[in-house]
């Protein structure tokens, strides 16, 4: 099984992929964690991503195309991949069709957690997290039991990220919107997309992917 995740920041595709991890030993690949894993380990394809991103250059399609197709050569047949960050362009999905097929796989699904742009500020702006052990709350949805107090850890020091604002998250929104337009339309016309409400009870939107790749 072969799926994109798609969806906007604070989508829920982080979430949902770890339970896709942990439920079906599936693996996640995350281009931007495949990056940074490759440059520490210095390997060749990572020591020419560093050199391309030490220079201030955006590391190239065919970087990222090598780290995918190292990736999935280092995987058994039997485990299925989760693609996160990519493709983003019409041209990437091109290419990993071409990777998808030097290794034998095929793309079964491209399911996207449909979001509100409104409900998705709430969420987000509304997030925070322990100092100390990074335990999550929100002002609406997760309150500690002791107001003031982590639940896990008894910390009484709680930060938010500065990104976590209104402005930011349209802004981010609007981003998603742009980068996958061109996309979409190559799966829709393979008829393997699936939208998900994203805006669902966590345990809900894992039930309705499950659905969907069972």
């Amino acid at each position: 099984m072969n799926i994109i995740l798609l969806g906007p920041p604070g989508a829920g595709k982080g979430t949902q992929s770890q339970r896709l991890v942990a439920r079906y030993g599936m693996r996640q690949l995350s281009t931007g964690d495949m990056l940074r894993a490759a440059v520490k380990a210095q390997t060749p394809v990572g020591l020419q991503a560093k050199a391309v991103m030490d220079a201030g250059e955006l590391v190239s399609d065919e970087i990222v195309s090598a780290l995918i197709s190292a990736e999935l050569e280092s995987m058994s047949d039997e485990m299925g991949a989760i693609f996160d960050g990519y493709p983003r362009t019409a041209e990437q999905a091109h290419a990993l069709d071409a990777i998808l097929d030097q290794h034998g796989r095929s793309l079964d699904h491209v399911i996207e957690l449909d979001v509100n742009v409104d409900a998705l500020v709430e969420r987000i702006t509304g997030r925070y997290s322990c100092a100390n052990c990074g335990k999550g709350y929100h002002d609406v949805f997760e309150q500690p039991r002791q107001p003031g107090i982590c639940d896990k850890c008894g910390s009484t020091e709680f930060k938010r990220r500065p990104d976590d604002n209104e402005a930011t998250v349209r802004t981010r929104m609007a981003e998603y919107r742009a980068k996958t337009a061109p996309i979409l339309p190559i799966y829709e016309k393979r008829g393997i997309v699936r939208r998900v409400d994203g805006m669902e009870d966590i345990d809900e939107v894992t039930a309705a992917i499950a659905r969907i790749i069972v």
